[in-house]
């Protein structure tokens, strides 16, 4: 298992990132989030576990510009849960209700690209292949049934078809 990546927090607010060994922006730090990578954010002289404090404050500037994700209403409703008797239930609650949706967004992604991974001549040509092999098969049982009734006719014996 690979080591989680330490990330240390000085007084005058840098981040020092341990594994290139230089200091990064709250922008950098946001990347890693994006890019999946482990990594931990630490206070640098105590060592505590800055983390969560860290993704909030990304969270805040990423609300203060541009599209806000979060209404001031879900906000309120989520401070209203500090406190209450299903504070603990909340966080495994959101985070799953988050994971459903991620699994469903993945899953019609990907139908998607199935769907819109040919181009529109490689689906008219696909279909028009099916219709061609459709109208073949048509054919030839209507052939298949002429000749039927043409060899019936020659010979004299009536056609399965015009039996009473």
């Amino acid at each position: 298992m690979a080591q989680v990546r330490v990330i240390k927090k000085y007084p005058n607010r840098r981040l020092y990132d341990t594994e290139i060994s230089s200091y990064i922006t709250l922008e950098e730090v946001r990347q890693l989030v994006i890019d999946g990578e482990d990594f931990e954010v630490r206070d640098a002289k105590t060592g505590d576990d800055l983390t969560r404090s860290v993704l909030l404050q990304i969270i805040s500037e990423h609300e203060e510009t541009g599209q806000p994700m979060f209404t001031t209403q879900l906000l309120s409703q989520i401070i209203r849960f500090y406190g209450d008797s299903m504070q603990g239930f909340m966080g495994s609650y959101l985070e799953k209700s988050l994971q459903i949706f991620l699994d469903q967004q993945g899953k019609f992604r990907s139908q998607l690209n199935n769907i819109l991974g040919q181009t529109p001549w490689s689906m008219l040509n696909d279909m028009t292949e099916r219709n061609l092999d459709l109208w073949k098969s048509v054919q030839e049982g209507f052939l298949n049934a002429a000749s039927q009734g043409q060899i019936n006719a020659a010979t004299g014996k009536p056609s399965s078809s015009s039996k009473s």
